[in-house]
């Protein structure tokens, strides 16, 4: 099988290894993996802007670079997720009718493709240490991811999966909200981290960076002791090619 990788533009730009690290997920478990090296963004910045214009401009542009019949993997709920539902608002009764809607039926989180198209559950990583899984809320509600993730991390030696309190709470910072409520987000962030601190985990997982980038100034300005990490990260711990 050979699958189409989208690559979000701020993994592309801020953590391009866990872009990286998806390939080597996808080749291990036997995909072949193709590459648009012209790929951009999905339009979600835009339209959470209210610049429907930009968006729909950018979105024609993301059907045109995924145009073809094969899956389309994605190390993002998020974004994957606005894919499949505010298209709809977008490209419904357009030109692109037809297009979108083949693009919503193939492109899938990464752990949603491996638990319930490839029905692996193993990939053999390796992570010492106690860990909390972080659903987001766009992951959860948006994209509609259940306990796919964690069915993968309960697999990787030597890693302890701890509970979460409060699991499905934002982390505050949902995109623009934690540019336009500072201070909200701020105090969202804290109740989160005492949380997560609460369970006693090393390592804070989830489907999401943008999330663990904004938990992860936090982290940092506080001087506390939790790694952020993104589940393809974890999963492609401690082996290699």
């Amino acid at each position: 099988m050979i699958v189409d990788i989208f690559i979000p533009c701020y993994i592309d730009q801020l953590k391009p290894e866990t872009g990286f690290n998806m390939v080597k997920i996808l080749s291990k478990v036997g995909c072949g993996v193709n590459y648009n090296e012209e790929q951009t963004c999905c339009g979600m910045p835009a339209f959470h802007q209210g610049n429907w214009t930009d968006s729909k401009e950018i979105g024609e542009k993301f059907i045109h670079d995924f145009m073809n019949d094969r899956y389309i993997i994605s190390p993002s709920a998020d974004c994957t997720g606005f894919i499949k539902n505010q298209y709809n608002e977008m490209f419904h009764n357009s030109v692109l009718h037809n297009e979108y809607k083949g693009i919503q039926k193939k492109i899938y989180e990464i752990s949603d493709f491996l638990i319930n198209v490839l029905k692996i559950t193993d990939l053999g990583a390796t992570l010492q240490g106690n860990a909390v899984y972080m659903p987001t809320c766009t992951a959860i509600r948006n994209y509609g991811l259940g306990d796919e993730p964690l069915q993968l991390l309960k697999k990787v030696r030597g890693l302890n999966i701890k509970e979460l309190i409060n699991a499905e709470t934002c982390c505050g910072y949902g995109g623009q909200f934690s540019f336009n409520y500072e201070c909200i987000s701020s105090v969202m962030s804290q109740q989160k981290i005492d949380d997560i601190i609460k369970s006693g985990a090393d390592y804070v997982i989830s489907t999401d960076y943008s999330c663990l980038m904004h938990l992860d100034g936090y982290i940092k300005k506080q001087g506390l002791s939790l790694t952020v990490m993104h589940l393809v990260d974890v999963l492609s711990a401690g082996w290699e090619l």
